[in-house]
């Protein structure tokens, strides 16, 4: 298994089709040829500087060879960098920083089996356990990324990776079938992290490969979630599910506490950009826990604080809870709070976030059903 979370210091229906109807939209100069974001941005997201911290990360974080560089943490490379970084440079429509990132990608990471190895440092791949979060993101990012910058062979690479994660980081449920953490964990009980569950994404990857088990993933995925969060106020960083289905909490691979922190938060962001009620409910349920007030990195299973840290991640999760109950006000606050927090204190997981999420929820460029995008607030 793979010890990668000991490391992280600190997840109204637009199909694919109508996505790519959105996006042919832009301009000519969309594609950012010349070095930069060049894509047109939703209101929301240059409303909370959205568009700002898109391209400061990729300026920041993103080397000229394509490589995502974690610049306070030892100078190393990991494949969810390198997928967050394809889906910034997406939504900011930059054709270029897009593919230099997939090349140095696919020549450095893809394994034997289609999957992405997780960790890269002084040269070599130093862990190569797939990581499912980063294969979701990255075949998400790549499929759309081939209808947008009109580059076939993206759509293939994307369609190819998302058909390794159904083969190789998936297993049954009663339900359907669960994403596990990654080939690494599909012996029982499976390690699980609820933060990789993307109703979006699988949704965009069902409408690319049109392979049916992308819709018993949502089912199957959905369902261990829902196992979690029916027992504890907040879902757990890691989890173990079991053949049956059922979820419970457990310590990450590294031993890392069980607690509400740097992975669970992102649940609230992937399903408040999800196209389903059921989905966007489960964020709104989750921020009447973190309520209204300032946010701290971590929390216990109860919805305590156990650190006076902050955390932009945390701060981007309460926005897209506020965003899926229905508060924009609320979630443009939180959301612009995010992006001030990672300016004051840079970090590479606190800028990607800050990054991410105005595009999640304020533009339709990333596949979902952005809940704070004209028309849908």
């Amino acid at each position: 298994m793979s010890a990668r979370a000991a490391v992280r210091t600190g997840a109204p229906l637009v199909s694919l089709a109508l996505a790519g109807t959105l996006l042919a939209g832009c301009s000519d100069d969309d594609d950012g040829s010349a070095g930069g974001p060049g894509g047109v941005f939703a209101p929301l997201v240059e409303e909370v500087d959205g568009d700002t911290a898109a391209a400061e990360f990729l300026d920041d974080y993103v080397d000229d060879d394509g490589r995502v560089v974690r610049t306070d943490q030892g100078g190393d490379t990991v494949s969810e960098g390198q997928a967050y970084a394809l889906l910034i440079a997406l939504g900011a429509g930059d054709r270029s920083t897009f593919g230099e990132v997939w090349d140095w990608t696919r020549d450095n990471l893809v394994r034997d089996d289609g999957l992405l190895s997780w960790r890269w440092a002084d040269g070599e791949v130093v862990d190569p356990s797939a990581a499912t979060d980063a294969d979701l993101d990255a075949a998400r990012a790549l499929v759309l990324a081939g209808e947008r910058f009109d580059e076939p062979a993206w759509t293939e690479d994307g369609v190819a990776l998302a058909e390794a994660v159904l083969d190789h980081a998936t297993v049954e449920v009663p339900e359907g079938l669960a994403v596990v953490a990654g080939e690494w964990a599909t012996t029982a009980p499976f390690w699980f992290n609820a933060s990789y569950v993307s109703p979006a994404t699988t949704d965009v990857l069902g409408d690319a490969t049109g392979d049916e088990r992308w819709a018993a993933v949502e089912a199957g995925s959905r369902a261990a979630l829902l196992s979690l969060t029916e027992a504890t106020a907040l879902p757990p960083d890691w989890a173990h599910v079991q053949d049956d289905g059922t979820a419970y909490p457990v310590e990450g691979p590294g031993g890392q506490p069980v607690q509400f922190g740097y992975d669970a938060a992102r649940v609230l962001l992937r399903h408040a950009e999800s196209c389903e009620d059921v989905d966007r409910e489960i964020a709104a349920d989750l921020v009447d826990v973190l309520g209204t007030g300032e946010t701290v990195a971590i929390y216990d299973l109860g919805g305590s604080g156990t650190t006076a840290d902050r955390s932009p991640l945390m701060t981007t999760a309460q926005a897209a809870g506020l965003a899926a109950a229905g508060d924009t006000a609320g979630a443009t606050t939180a959301l612009r709070d995010a992006v001030a927090l990672a300016d004051e204190v840079p970090t590479y997981y606190g800028d990607a976030w800050a990054a991410l999420a105005p595009l999640m929820l304020g533009d339709p460029a990333l596949g979902g059903c952005a809940p704070l995008a004209e028309g849908d607030a």
